[in-house]
């Protein structure tokens, strides 16, 4: 078995959860910006994390040249799992090309000029930890829009 992409699959199917949730929501309440979040909205929020696994994966990780996301550009929910799709596709390449390698590291540069050395277990660890700091923020994003969540919280095996 392989490990970490399993552990993915749990998370793909919890995001699926999530997803539903926001599909139950109007339009203008998944773009609507709140001014306890800095003035992001849902929308924002979801595309942030899929930037991030763009971002971490595929441009540090994999090296591809990869076109930061717009999340005025995704107009639906239906768009946003499209995203997540070829997001996915991202992951799935990156856990493959490090299999039984994740004490490899890759250097990284910052703006300030600053390097780092970050190893392939702590680009996965952080990109999925991530994703479930911000599932959290937008949950309760949808509570101050009106919206009573439903358990996001990873799924039980049992019940996959």
């Amino acid at each position: 078995m392989d490990l970490l992409a399993s552990q993915y699959d749990w998370i793909k199917r919890t995001r699926e959860i999530l997803f539903c949730y926001c599909e139950d929501m109007s339009h203008t309440d998944y773009v609507k910006g709140l001014a306890n979040f800095s003035g992001d909205s849902i929308r924002d929020m979801h595309a942030h994390i899929a930037g991030c696994y763009q971002f971490w994966l595929g441009s540090h990780g994999l090296g591809k040249s990869i076109v930061k996301i717009d999340p005025e550009t995704v107009n639906s929910v239906q768009e946003m799992r499209e995203l997540f799709k070829s997001t996915d596709e991202i992951v799935d390449e990156f856990l493959s090309k490090y299999k039984d390698n994740w004490e490899h590291t890759i250097p990284f540069t910052f703006k300030s000029g600053e390097t780092s050395e970050f190893s392939t277990l702590w680009l996965f660890t952080h990109t999925t930890t991530h994703e479930f700091h911000h599932k959290g923020q937008m949950v309760k994003m949808g509570r101050q829009l009106g919206y009573t969540p439903p358990d996001t919280d990873l799924i039980a095996p049992e019940k996959v």
